[in-house]
């Protein structure tokens, strides 16, 4: 059985536009990668400027699709992770 990865997907919204964003990420993203079987569980966050996704894979994430340019103050950036046992 392959590790789980954990993607954290972060992007800074134009002002204003945050709602927009959480809507596009809901209705839009998320259903582009949750039908994949690796996919196991996805949380969305949002901020007063940014909306972040974490979501956790068995195995290697499946990417978001771009957001739509008018909504983001500068292109998305993501980090995959590992969770640690203690």
């Amino acid at each position: 059985m392959s590790d789980v990865i954990v993607r954290m997907w972060e992007v800074r919204a134009e002002p204003e536009r945050v709602p927009e964003l959480v809507n596009w990420v809901c209705d839009t993203a998320l259903p582009h990668i949750e039908f994949d079987p690796r996919h196991i569980a996805s949380e969305v966050f949002s901020a007063t400027e940014r909306v972040v996704v974490i979501s956790r894979w068995r195995g290697e994430p499946v990417p978001l699709p771009p957001p739509p340019a008018e909504l983001v103050a500068r292109p998305p950036h993501s980090w995959d992770f590992a969770p640690v046992d203690r």
